[in-house]
């Protein structure tokens, strides 16, 4: 059962890998998703599925399948998870959708309302691939007759979570932001990467970078201008620019110092979640300090992109936006849940 999962995985993902069957069988799909939320534009959109399509990559799933072929049952448990998914980019419940379909379990998916629309088309093209998916698979207004619940949302809503699905097993997932720690000897392209990691999907993402740790006598002045370039396909989106010309003009009215980037602006704050439009930067003398600050705070932590090897858990610049099939949300292990859950 789970091979022959893995094996209708691996033939959705050869489909999406071609761009011209994406824009074949997700066309009009993506226009009318960008329409009732334009935030999810066309660009990204295909990003998205470009991004699923090197997860589901031959030797990204053989790599899953040892992984996983001594916990995986060999027969149909027969049991259904409940996801209730974030909106904050494409067809972001599809790690969830993943796993619960190969472990052999039923997906019952509650989606967003900003992310109604990819999901679906990837389930109708992967039950064409392999039809007894059909029975495992459905989308709902509202959960209900399920064994285990996967959830994400913002703390606040993890709260809600927390209170309604406390008795099953379950998943809940609160806000998390990601960082970038510079050393000062980064290459232009390791710089590029990084400005891909920051703007893509507009930062909205948990693991968009929102956060740069960088030395003391760090010069901006050559990631200033790669992310002024870099962000240019976001210029002219109207939502993000009401975004950043109001930050501007709060920075501009406080006389709180700032740097354009273009799209982007920096300012130094000690968080980590940046608002639209803005990157925190945060000076360090001690990259060992640094560390162990990321490593204390590490349930606030979604992704690391860095490449001194004393940053701990440190993924490539530009991987940000392309997780692979174990980098899972919040660190949990999704896979041994959905096996594993009584």
């Amino acid at each position: 059962m789970f091979r022959s999962n893995i094996e209708a995985f691996k033939e959705l993902g050869w489909h999406l890998a071609d761009a011209q069957w994406i824009d074949r069988t997700f066309g009009e799909t993506i226009e009318q998703q960008y329409r009732e939320n334009s935030w999810f534009t066309p660009e990204f959109c295909r990003y998205a599925l470009n991004a699923i399509a090197q997860m589901l990559a031959p030797e990204s799933l053989e790599a899953f399948y040892a992984r996983y072929q001594d916990v995986a049952p060999a027969e149909d448990p027969r049991r259904t998870v409940a996801v209730i998914s974030a909106g904050n980019i494409p067809a972001a419940a599809f790690h969830d959708f993943f796993c619960i379909l190969v472990s052999g379990n039923s997906y019952q998916g509650k989606l967003s309302s900003q992310d109604m629309r990819l999901l679906p088309i990837l389930a109708q093209e992967l039950i064409r691939i392999e039809p007894r998916f059909a029975e495992r698979i459905s989308f709902v207004e509202k959960v209900a007759d399920f064994d285990a619940v996967i959830a994400t949302g913002s703390n606040n809503s993890a709260r809600y979570f927390d209170y309604y699905f406390s008795k099953y097993p379950h998943i809940l997932r609160k806000n998390r932001n990601s960082v970038a720690v510079l050393n000062g000897t980064e290459s232009d392209d390791e710089l590029h990467a990084l400005a891909d990691d920051i703007y893509l999907y507009f930062g909205l993402g948990c693991r968009s970078i929102s956060k740069l740790f960088v030395p003391k006598d760090y010069d901006f002045v050559p990631f200033l201008r790669i992310l002024t370039q870099q962000s240019q396909p976001i210029a002219q989106h109207h939502q993000f620019n009401n975004n950043l010309e109001y930050q501007k003009a709060v920075h501009l009215m406080n006389k709180l110092f700032y740097m354009d980037a273009g799209t982007f602006l920096l300012t130094e704050n000690q968080n980590y979640a940046s608002p639209i439009g803005m990157v925190y930067y945060e000076y360090y003398d001690d990259i060992e300090a640094v560390n162990r600050r990321l490593e204390a705070d590490v349930e606030l932590l979604q992704c690391i992109v860095s490449r001194d090897p004393r940053i701990t858990h440190a993924e490539p610049f530009g991987s940000a936006q392309s997780p692979t099939l174990t980098d899972y949300p919040d660190g949990i292990d999704t896979m041994r849940f959905v096996v594993n859950f009584r």
